[in-house]
Order: structure tokens, then sequence, then C-alpha cells
């Protein structure tokens, strides 16, 4: 069984986010962001994710943009006000179009945690590659930190 985990750092404090992911157990958080560098992204920012990461709780960090929607997949759900149903599809698709089953191991995803900034999977593409997986590997156990 692995054993995954997500969880989306907005309308969350510093506190809040690195407690969660330190009592979770997480070995390694898996950035799937399409930007992660950002000014919005606050205790967020990848390099300083990574030392916080590192400092707190002794979690390494990997930016992983092939489990990221496109630019065009994205601004047409954000900036456009497009139906999630069809993001969900076009995302669903563009992940069996990358064959990410094939892409990272299983043992990539054994204790680790998928990062967004959507604060409830529901909305998520992080949600999505994971269920991609479950339904490709069987056999995930995902608990959403929120």
């Amino acid at each position: 069984m692995i054993e995954t985990f997500t969880i989306g750092f907005t309308k969350k404090s510093a506190e809040t986010f690195f407690t969660k992911l330190r009592e979770s157990g997480v070995k390694r958080l898996l950035d799937v962001r399409l930007n992660n560098s950002s000014q919005l992204s606050g205790f967020a920012k990848r390099d300083d994710l990574r030392f916080f990461l590192k400092t707190i709780a002794d979690i390494e960090y990997e930016h992983v943009p092939e489990l990221a929607p496109t630019k065009d997949i994205l601004d047409a759900y954000k900036k456009r006000g497009g139906d999630w149903e069809v993001y969900e599809a076009e995302f669903m698709e563009l992940m069996a179009k990358r064959s990410i089953e094939t892409q990272l191991g299983q043992e990539a995803f054994q204790s680790s945690c998928l990062l967004c900034s959507e604060h409830l999977p529901k909305l998520c593409h992080r949600r999505l590659v994971l269920e991609y997986l479950q339904e490709k590997w069987g056999d995930i156990s995902v608990s959403h930190l929120v």
C-alpha cells in the first residue's frame, strides 16, 4: 500500500502548514504547482519552502512539473472562469498523454505529500493526480491534510 497525502498552503499559517506535515509523517513533499516561485506563495515559495521543510520537519522537497496542468489549461479555468468538469477532463487527458504512471516510480509517492495552492482538494489537480494513479496502480491510500 502506497501511503500518500495532499496539502494546499492557502488559508493556513506557516505553523499550521508545517505542523500538519510533520505530524502526518510525510518524508517528501512533491510540489505539483506550475508556478512555485510567485510572491503570492508567501512561505511556500520554492527556495524558502525547501529550507523550511528540511529545517522544521526533515522533509525532502521536489518540484514535479509533470504533475502540473499546462498554462493553457490552468488559465482557461482560473483566469477565464472555466468549468471545473472541463478542466478535470482536460487535466486527466494530459496526465494520460504524459503517461505519468511511467514517469515516476511508485516509491516516489510513498510517504509523500502533493502540494498545491488550493485550500481544499475538491477543486484541485493534486487530488486528480492521485485518483489517476489509483486507477493505474491501485493500492494507494490518500489523506488530505486540510
